[in-house]
């Protein structure tokens, strides 16, 4: 890795064709991927599904890594890799995925444009996000200078719970 790298946080999630091992796929794939070093990776956890509830609840975690590609070449790499484990993009908002990749920090910087908000916009009020961040990096403090430790405590776990093989 070149000494310039960034630290992103990375929300991985998945409730369609076997989701347990499509996010297991998902982290092999990017441990595997040279511009990416990934630092830690969370448990996984079970959760309710949000928005329509007719679909089967989610498996979700968070991926630290550093890179030093800039934060669309991120998202290209992202998208590509969920289009490779059969993620169709529909308008469809809260819908069931195979695969859904989404960036949620890159480094403390604010981006907002057509194709990427970051701080993603709805990590402060998602318990399948806030809990397996605070598992891999309890210190960390938000970009508006929130510290991840009071988000969780302002957070209820909507029966959020650590996935465990059957």
């Amino acid at each position: 890795m070149p000494s310039s790298t960034t630290l992103c946080y990375i929300a991985l999630g998945s409730n369609q064709g076997d989701p347990v091992n499509k996010a297991l796929s998902a982290i092999t794939v990017l441990k595997q991927t040279a511009e990416l070093n990934i630092t830690a990776v969370s448990s996984l956890y079970r959760s309710a599904p949000m928005g329509p509830q007719d679909q089967p609840d989610y498996i979700n975690g968070v991926i630290a890594l550093e890179t030093a590609l800039p934060p669309l070449a991120l998202l290209d790499l992202l998208q590509k890799i969920e289009l490779e484990h059969g993620r169709e993009r529909k308008d469809e908002r809260w819908g069931p995925r195979t695969l859904d990749l989404d960036i949620l920090l890159y480094g403390q910087e604010n981006i907002n444009n057509t194709r990427l908000t970051v701080p993603h916009y709805g990590m402060k009020q998602r318990e399948f996000v806030i809990y397996p961040l605070l598992e891999i990096a309890p210190q960390l403090m938000l970009p508006c200078g929130a510290s991840l430790i009071s988000l969780a405590a302002q957070c209820d776990r909507n029966g959020l719970e650590i996935y465990q093989a059957s």
